[in-house]
């Protein structure tokens, strides 16, 4: 089998990136390499002609899931033309949908991913990737007299709890419940 091009390679990278950051926000970080790399239709061997290591791949994958938040923020900005509170309100009721819960690979990476950076341990890229995301998500939700880190530890914990409870009356009452506390409090 001969060489891939160079622009085959950064293609092959970016599926890679791409398919690890869905992977990883659905399932946890835990999933193989091997697995990981049948997901994005390469093989494992690949990996290694790709990234230094799994560490590597979870620093990028962290970096491109906030980078896509990031891009929806403004994305919503623009949107409701300028209107912050809008912007924020839409968030806010698609961020406490059943939608999001049940697709946690395409969901919020706040959420997806607390657990498994919580135990990877502190000084690396994607704790501070994800530190980060999380003061710019809060940012993005604080309002006039609003507290944005309040408003996503409600929006955070709503959608895990819901996660953790589906299959039972509980989890829409959880949604509902976030979503009238942050709209009466908007």
């Amino acid at each position: 089998m001969g060489r891939v091009s160079q622009a085959q390679a950064e293609e092959n990278r970016r599926r890679v990136v791409g398919t690890a950051s869905r992977l990883f926000r659905e399932q946890g970080m835990q999933v193989s390499v091997a697995d990981l790399m049948k997901a994005a239709g390469l093989t494992h061997g690949a990996f290694y002609k790709q990234f230094a290591s799994k560490e590597a791949l979870v620093d990028e994958a962290t970096t491109h899931a906030f980078a896509e938040l990031a891009r929806l923020h403004s994305a919503g900005l623009e949107q409701y033309d300028g209107q912050r509170a809008a912007a924020q309100q839409a968030l806010i009721d698609t961020y406490l949908s059943v939608e999001h819960r049940d697709d946690p690979a395409d969901g919020c990476p706040v959420a997806a991913l607390a657990t498994d950076i919580a135990r990877e341990g502190g000084g690396r890229e994607a704790r501070r990737v994800y530190s980060e995301g999380v003061a710019d998500f809060a940012d993005f939700l604080a309002g006039d007299d609003q507290d944005g880190i309040v408003r996503l530890c409600t929006l955070f914990g709503a959608l895990v709890l819901s996660r953790a409870t589906k299959g039972s009356p509980l989890s829409e009452q959880i949604l509902a419940a976030a979503r009238a506390a942050l709209t009466e409090a908007g």
